[in-house]
C-alpha cells in the first residue's frame, strides 16, 4: 500500500459517519470493542444508532478502529480525527488504550447528549460560501462557527430560531444551506456544561505520549504528552478541520488514508489540498489484502 518516499497522515472521521450497517464490521474486527460498547451503554449501541450521541459516539469509534484494522492497522506519520475521530486518531497513536478510548466516547457522547436536553433546542447547519459569509450569517443570526470542514463548505451551530434565520438567508444569496441530523447544538457554548464533568472523568484515563503527532482540531498542532485540556476544550471549540489538514501537507503529509467507515474525509481532503494522494478504508483494505 504505501510508497517509500511518501508521508502518510491516517484520518478517522466524525460522528455523521454512524450507519447500523457498520456493526458486522466491529464483530469481524474489534469483537472486543462490541462488546464493551454494550456493556458501557447498556445495549447495543448499533441498534440506537439514530437516537442520540451517547449511542452514536462509542458505535462509531468502534467503527472507525475496526476500519483501521482492516486497513492493515498502517503506520501513519501522522495522525488526526474530526472531532469525536481525535480519541481514535489518540489511540492508533498509542496514546490511550483502545478500550480506554472507548470509555471516553461513552462519556463524552452521554455528557453532550445531557447538556443538549438541557438547553435551548437547537442543531447544527451546514452552509457554503466562504468564511465571511459563514461568519456573517453566523453573526446576524447569533450562532457560533462549529466546523470549517473545507474552503468553501462551514457548519454553524445555536439555537433553532438562528438556525432558521441563518437558512432563509444563506438561500436568499444564493447558498448551499443544509440543517443537520444531530440533537443540539455541538461546539458551541450550549456544551459548556459538558466541559467540567467530562474534564473530570479524562482525570481516571491513563495517556502516553503519542508514538507520532496527532493534531488537535483545537489548536491545528499536535497534541502534547497529555491531551486532557484540548479534548475537554473541543466540546466547546469549533472544529477547524481545514487548518488541521493544511498543517498535516505543511509537515509534509502527501498521502491521505481515511479509513473510514465512508469517505467523507478523503472528499473534504481532496476540495482543501492540491497534489496529494487520497485513499479510503475500502482501497487501502484491497491493497493490504
Amino acid at each position: 500500500m504505501a510508497h517509500a518516499t511518501d508521508n502518510l497522515a491516517v484520518l478517522f472521521p466524525g460522528q455523521g459517519v454512524g450507519d447500523p450497517a457498520h456493526r458486522d464490521l466491529v464483530a469481524d474486527e474489534r469483537p472486543e470493542l462490541l462488546a464493551l460498547a454494550i456493556e458501557l451503554a447498556g445495549e447495543d449501541p448499533f441498534a440506537r444508532i439514530g437516537d442520540g450521541t451517547r449511542f452514536a459516539q462509542p458505535a462509531v469509534y468502534c467503527a472507525e478502529l475496526a476500519g483501521f484494522a482492516r486497513c492493515g492497522s498502517p503506520r501513519g506519520d501522522h495522525y488526526a480525527g474530526h472531532s469525536l475521530g481525535e480519541v481514535a486518531a489518540l489511540a492508533a497513536a498509542g496514546a490511550v488504550d483502545d478500550l480506554d478510548g472507548l470509555r471516553i466516547v461513552e462519556v463524552r457522547g452521554r455528557l453532550m447528549d445531557a447538556a443538549a436536553a438541557a438547553a435551548p433546542a437547537g442543531g447544527m447547519l451546514a452552509v457554503g460560501g466562504d468564511r465571511e459569509q459563514a461568519l456573517e450569517l453566523a453573526e446576524r443570526s447569533g450562532l457560533a462557527l462549529a466546523n470549517h470542514n473545507s474552503p468553501n463548505q462551514f457548519v454553524l451551530t445555536g439555537p433553532d430560531a438562528g438556525l432558521e434565520s441563518a437558512l432563509a438567508q444563506a438561500r436568499a444569496l444564493d447558498l448551499r444551506a443544509k440543517r443537520l441530523a444531530v440533537a443540539g447544538a455541538f461546539h458551541s457554548p450550549a456544551m459548556a456544561d459538558a466541559v467540567g464533568p467530562f474534564r473530570e472523568q479524562l482525570e481516571s484515563i491513563d495517556f502516553q505520549p503519542p508514538s507520532v503527532p496527532v493534531i488537535s482540531c483545537v489548536s491545528a498542532a499536535p497534541f502534547g504528552p497529555d491531551p486532557r485540556d484540548l479534548l475537554a476544550e473541543a466540546l466547546t471549540s469549533p472544529v477547524r478541520w481545514v487548518d488541521v489538514l493544511r498543517r498535516l501537507h505543511d509537515d509534509g503529509a502527501r498521502r491521505f488514508l481515511d479509513v473510514g467507515p465512508g469517505k467523507v474525509l478523503a472528499g473534504l481532503v481532496r476540495r482543501t489540498l492540491d497534489h496529494v494522494e487520497i485513499e479510503t478504508g475500502r482501497e487501502a483494505e484491497v491493497a493490504h489484502a
